[in-house]
């Protein structure tokens, strides 16, 4: 429970109190029983939080129910779709003209519909008779214009997944050990998790490295597996499931609070997923005063989502920018964020 979430009751029996009941006064000493009251207050306010869903974590997908098996992408002809889980049997469809984000979509038409789950199948209902049904890893669309239309089921993979360090890199994590890594903690299959720091620093270099978010179908913004990647302990790369999401500059791959991804290229939750990065760092003149800024090329899941961006400045929890180089942070934000396959080569 967060303080936040009962602050309104507590302000309004602390307010009810003060009002009620003085020592000052002895007519007013009957009063007390506010003082009493107080508890109860709190307790109920208490255990309306407790009653709110709580935003439930999988790990497994083994485990993670039938919306996460439903959820994922599909494509035909026509395009693509999107389904996003969202908790109670409720989810997103969204579709996309020509195919999927990074994979043929036109950039044009995007269009989402809400769904319901109705036992073994779910139902999305849209404008002009648009409605479609989700089953057995197909999606039977019809529409006004005639139907039915039928999407099935793929699974995307990055072409850069598992690429071995190439001669000269600097092996960040392999599985094996976290001694490189600085508060850095393996669990039990061997995944770097986030919350540590690179104990070596760099200027100049490209970059690899892999990374798994939780499936939380509750969750809702930064609360849906957030973590960071900082470069040089200065930028961040935001990490965070936004798949199906407008790709704005909050979330995954974006350059946090700077610049947005020009694709939302995030696969779904439980899905293995990269980054390969390019970065060359600031550079300043003998005074200390900056004479050009970093830039930085990333790729996620071997999509181009940013080319030769220029970075503003150290993005919000960054250090201050200067002539040196600085470590590799995997932010650690409160949600089981994991890492593996991570090298770095020095330019």
């Amino acid at each position: 429970m967060r303080p936040l979430d009962v602050a309104p009751q507590l302000q309004a029996c602390v307010g009810a109190a003060k009002a009620q009941f003085s020592l000052r006064k002895p007519e007013n000493r009957n009063n007390m029983k506010w003082l009493f009251l107080l508890p109860l207050a709190l307790a109920t306010a208490v255990h309306g939080a407790d009653n709110k869903p709580k935003a439930e974590t999988f790990l497994d997908p083994a485990a993670s129910g039938p919306d996460y098996a439903d959820q994922g992408e599909y494509k035909n002809d026509w395009g693509g779709a999107q389904i996003i889980a969202l908790g109670g049997g409720d989810f997103r469809m969204v579709t996309y003209r020509g195919g999927l984000p990074g994979a043929g979509w036109d950039k044009d038409f995007k269009q989402e519909i809400p769904g319901k789950r109705d036992g073994a199948r779910i139902v999305f209902a849209g404008e002009n008779n648009y409605r479609a049904e989700l089953a057995a890893a197909k999606i039977t669309i019809r529409t006004e214009n005639g139907g039915p239309y039928t999407m099935e089921k793929t699974e995307r993979k990055s072409p850069t997944l598992g690429a071995k360090p190439p001669r000269g890199a600097t092996v960040l994590f392999d599985g094996t050990s976290a001694d490189a890594w600085s508060e850095g903690h393996l669990d039990n299959r061997h995944l770097l998790a986030a919350g540590c720091t690179s104990k070596q620093g760099f200027t100049n270099f490209t970059a690899h490295l892999e990374f798994l978010l939780p499936f939380k179908p509750l969750g809702r913004g930064q609360d849906r597996g957030n973590s960071g990647v900082y470069l040089q302990n200065r930028y961040e790369v935001q990490v965070l499931d936004s798949f199906g999401l407008k790709g704005e500059n909050n979330e995954c791959g974006a350059i946090y609070s700077q610049a947005s991804p020009s694709v939302n290229m995030c696969f779904p939750p439980l899905t293995w997923q990269t980054y390969d990065i390019d970065f060359a760092s600031a550079k300043f003149d003998e005074s200390g005063r900056k004479i050009k800024n970093a830039v930085v090329t990333i790729r996620q899941n071997d999509v181009t989502i940013h080319e030769n961006l220029e970075l503003k400045g150290p993005t919000p929890g960054g250090k201050k920018e200067d002539s040196g180089g600085g470590p590799l942070q995997l932010q650690g934000h409160g949600n089981p964020v994991f890492y593996r396959n991570i090298w770095v080569v020095p330019k």
